[in-house]
């Protein structure tokens, strides 16, 4: 009789087990396809008749395949220069960036650190306060930033937010038995850092460095206020650059064959793909630091 009522038991469990692992799947594969559908949706209306995507006759499959809207993209001579020039802001703030990251969150990491409690408190309150658009283009113009790389970087060369999970990385998830044990051995804060705390916390690093990427590749808007002129503009303003040189004006239309409505069609083609094209360089990038990202996304979820 236990026998049986334990087959039974093992039975249903079984397949309430399959049950739920279905119903997992289902709601996993729901919510990958409302995120990843936009951005396939922008992909087929980059290659099809905006007036069939407006009509509804765009949905799984292009309609009226053309590419013009790239050809129109890459015959701008100023998008090679902005995408060296998003790969140079990039990667240089990307490395300074994480450095300032590092830099900030293990002194706020010692709890011994005298201030610390301070310290930590006006770093939190830039996360809520900050003085506008106006007061801070006027610091970076009497420091003399304008028309510079680094206005990219120095206003914002800390990401708070950022250097939070840095520092609550290193408290809870380094060994502090080998920082004592570094001590002991007569180590100093700055050795400590370099043979310690980096090379244990890879993980985490890996994540800052994808926040950062991202983060320095879309960002257009500070670009747009502090480096004039198409010399010095990364991809993304470019790209907004073609956009606008595409729009519509009594001018362009008398003497485009069409007039208003074939610029208006070339305008949305464009639009589509410049959306494409800004976002292609980090979506082959992603799968390569996959891992690295969800390695340090998981560390120190569980400790033990």
């Amino acid at each position: 009789m236990t026998k049986q009522t334990g087959t039974r038991a093992k039975r249903v469990g079984g397949l309430s087990d399959r049950t739920s692992d279905i119903f997992l799947v289902v709601i996993c594969l729901f919510i990958a396809f409302l995120v990843a559908y936009p951005l396939y949706y922008v992909l087929i209306a980059s290659v099809s008749n905006p007036y069939d995507v407006y009509a509804g006759k765009t949905f799984l499959l292009p309609s009226g395949f053309s590419l013009k809207g790239y050809q129109a993209v890459f015959a701008d001579d100023s998008l090679l220069t902005g995408f060296l020039n998003s790969v140079k802001y990039t990667v240089i703030g990307t490395v300074f960036s994480v450095a300032m990251v590092y830099l900030t969150a293990y002194p706020l990491s010692v709890r011994t650190l005298p201030g610390r409690k301070f310290f930590s408190i006006l770093f939190i309150i830039t996360m809520y306060f900050g003085g506008g658009l106006i007061p801070t283009y006027l610091v970076v113009k009497d420091t003399g930033l304008i028309n510079s790389m680094w206005a990219l970087f120095l206003p914002g060369g800390v990401a708070v937010g950022n250097m939070i999970i840095v520092r609550n990385y290193f408290e809870n998830s380094i060994p502090k038995d080998l920082v004592e044990a570094a001590k002991i051995d007569g180590a100093s804060h700055w050795g400590i850092f370099q043979k310690v705390i980096i090379p244990l916390s890879k993980p985490i690093m890996a994540v800052m460095v994808v926040y950062s990427m991202v983060a320095y590749w879309n960002d257009w808007f500070t670009a747009l206020i502090y480096l004039p002129g198409e010399a010095k503009a990364p991809l993304p303003l470019v790209l907004r650059n073609v956009l606008i040189k595409s729009s519509v004006t009594a001018a362009q239309a008398s003497t485009i064959s069409g007039g208003y409505a074939e610029l208006n069609k070339m305008t949305e083609m464009i639009k589509f793909s410049s959306i494409i094209v800004a976002a292609l360089p980090m979506l082959i990038l992603y799968p390569f630091v996959q891992k690295y990202f969800e390695k340090g996304m998981m560390a120190g979820a569980v400790k033990g």
